[in-house]
């Protein structure tokens, strides 16, 4: 995914602010073989990059002054009430070094599975994005998951899934962690309404 970025020429508060009245945004990247480079983004192209997955799970191009380079998004610090991204951290990436990033699990099937077709099982997915390590040409835009063959009683565990090549998990010390959990939803006994007790004779 690609994105165009522009030198920033100023820092410090009132710099960025005065920058985002004009309908930019400051950023910085960092990281490599390179000194922090100030830039500054079109606010509305940057918007609806981060509304799209891929510009959060993935290495980017970003043009610069007319050159292209490997960069990863970091970090966005949003206003806390206007849809507006106020900055924006890229790490340069370079393509002999391992990357640690948190890549989301896509999951699919389980209105086919056993558990829920069969069982009426509800299925909860207990994690829905993946630390992974992997060379940046290796890094998946999301890891897909086939939940169609879920049985009742059984959950999904790290193990139990195929990574990409060149991939694999970051799990910080955790053995196989649940990634699907499969919950049985207990049935409601019908009641059946008591007859009346007859009435005593006088």
């Amino acid at each position: 995914m690609k994105f165009v970025a522009f030198e920033r020429a100023k820092n410090g508060t009132g710099a960025s602010r005065r920058l985002r009245i004009t309908g930019r945004t400051p950023g910085i990247v960092y990281g490599g073989q390179g000194e922090p480079q100030l830039i500054e983004l079109d606010h509305n192209a940057l918007w609806h990059a981060l509304k799209k997955e891929a510009f959060h799970a993935t290495v980017l191009d970003m043009e610069l002054n007319g050159k292209e380079s490997k960069v990863l998004l970091r970090d966005v610090q949003y206003h806390p009430y206007k849809q507006m991204a106020m900055h924006v951290d890229f790490q340069r990436v370079d393509a002999t070094t391992m990357l640690h990033m948190k890549v989301p699990l896509h999951y699919s099937g389980q209105e086919n599975s056993p558990a829920v077709k069969v069982d009426a099982c509800l299925v909860n997915l207990v994690i829905t994005e993946l630390e992974v390590a992997c060379l940046p040409a290796d890094l998946p835009e999301f890891i897909s998951v086939d939940l169609s063959h879920l049985k009742k009683g059984v959950s999904l565990h790290l193990n139990d899934i195929t990574l990409p090549s060149g991939v694999k998990p970051v799990t910080h010390g955790k053995v196989n962690p649940v990634l699907v959990s499969v919950v049985a939803v207990a049935a409601e006994a019908e009641a059946t309404p008591a007859a009346p007790a007859p009435a005593a004779k006088k």
